[in-house]
């Protein structure tokens, strides 16, 4: 994945487990362990059972497309790169096309997976993809029944600035316009 293979021995001794919590999205699983540190207690895990895909999409003009809607989990709005979830055992690129279409109705050409990352790897095992989808074709958006989705052009370099103003919190945005951000330098 990134040059640093896990070469490492688990000092974590797990006892037992058990899930907690399964819906559609993910599952809850407790795991009675050993600490590095030798004692006993209990480790919760959130595993995802979808793959986190963003698309930055950039056109030859310089312009980028982000989608802005409420966010159930923090109570708020939130601009993003175009995004969604991706069964694990399917091509994480054909989500990522079927990903763009449906929020923002663009189609592209051209594909660059540019990060690969752990989302929040203390309590999860969440992970996720950007791509740079260029040679765009504009179509009609086709949102999901959950998703109440506004779409916003704009240069990619006033994303940047959003992003480094905080105007973007996502991790899976602010990780792939910052990576994307430098290898345009």
């Amino acid at each position: 994945m990134s040059g640093f293979e896990n070469s490492r021995e688990n000092p974590w001794q797990v006892l037992d487990q058990r899930d907690v919590y399964d819906n559609p999205w993910f599952r809850v699983v407790e795991h009675d362990v050993i600490h590095p540190g030798g004692n006993a207690g209990a480790y919760g895990v959130v595993s995802f059972k979808n793959l986190a895909v963003g698309i930055i999409p950039l056109d030859a003009e310089g312009y980028t497309w982000i989608v802005g809607q409420y966010r159930f989990a923090l109570n708020q709005y939130s601009w993003e790169i175009p995004m969604g979830g991706v069964a694990l055992d399917t091509d994480p690129l054909a989500g990522a096309q079927r990903e763009l279409r449906e929020e923002t109705g663009l189609s592209a050409s051209r594909w660059e997976r540019i990060l690969s990352t752990r989302i929040s790897n203390s309590v999860t095992d969440e992970s996720g993809v950007v791509y740079v989808a260029e040679g765009l074709e504009q179509g009609e958006p086709d949102f999901d029944d959950t998703e109440k989705i506004e779409i916003r052009r704009l240069p990619f370099d006033e994303l940047l600035r959003m992003t480094m103003n905080g105007e973007i919190t996502d991790c899976l945005s602010v990780a792939g316009i910052m990576k994307l951000a430098a290898l345009r330098v």
